[in-house]
């Protein structure tokens, strides 16, 4: 059963952005019921791992938070959302199926790369929310796999893996497979991208369906000296994608592949 919290990660100590409080606020309309936690380094100890220890120093955030969610999840249990996540309807008949997390790029049935788990052509992402009751055993799996990691901010790149990939990884072992459609690995019930991130990875365009819950704007910033900058150059991406043809932002990924040597 999933314990009704839903948990948000924000280290730094800048104030939330405006973005943030209007997703905060989404969650608190469709899910009344749940208690919102903040985390941050007043109830987080930064220090528990290397990785996150050397993350947090480098004034790498959302590093830290990558790790913290799995700490937190495990604990605690409930629902963890990136503070960009918009809820757009209730979303108690999913939470009534179980555990549950998204794919942010879907199956595809073939070896496309994927964008950011490049040895798929599939990518799961936690950011874009997912549920779990507490102490459950891939929280524990993700925090000893992260325990091994070193954090060396002298080899991060747009083409670095990041928790996407290495969640997906994981995830591979435990059973997620390259098949369409919603999948159960072990009792998690990981659902297509139209479920969580009706904006497509590639292409940038939004496209809710009657399946969508959430909207992940793809907008978070961990420097408010940034915020601003971010904020209007991704909303001006996301608005010249649902104009510009799907081709060109094709063309553009490609490009970028090539660039990286992504293969």
């Amino acid at each position: 059963m999933i314990p009704k919290i839903i948990h948000y990660c924000w280290f730094g100590g800048n104030p939330l952005p405006e973005l943030a409080q209007r997703c905060i606020a989404s969650w608190r309309k469709f899910l009344p019921d749940y208690e919102i936690k903040e985390w941050n380094e007043d109830n987080f100890d930064v220090n528990i791992i290397p990785y996150t220890a050397e993350a947090y120093r480098q004034k790498k955030y959302a590093f830290v938070s990558d790790y913290a969610r799995f700490w937190i999840m495990y604990k605690y249990g409930g629902i963890y959302f990136d503070t960009d996540v918009e809820v757009i309807r209730s979303m108690d008949d999913m939470i009534a199926q179980g555990n549950f997390m998204g794919f942010e790029q879907d199956p595809d049935g073939e070896n496309t790369p994927g964008r950011y788990a490049p040895r798929y052509c599939f990518a799961v992402a936690l950011g874009l929310g997912f549920g779990l009751s507490k102490e459950h055993p891939f929280m524990q799996r993700m925090m000893d796999y992260y325990s091994g990691l070193e954090f060396d901010i002298s080899h991060l790149t747009p083409w670095s893996k990041t928790i996407v990939a290495h969640t997906t990884e994981v995830l591979v072992t435990e059973g997620l497979q390259n098949t369409k459609g919603i999948q159960r690995v072990g009792d998690i019930f990981v659902y297509p991208h139209e479920y969580f991130a009706p904006i497509n990875v590639i292409t940038g365009k939004l496209n809710v369906t009657a399946n969508s819950y959430t909207i992940h704007w793809y907008m978070g910033s961990w420097d408010n000296k940034k915020d601003n900058v971010d904020h209007n150059f991704k909303t001006l991406k996301i608005k010249l994608r649902n104009i510009l043809p799907e081709w060109f932002f094709l063309l553009n990924n490609r490009i970028k592949r090539r660039k990286y040597r992504i293969r």
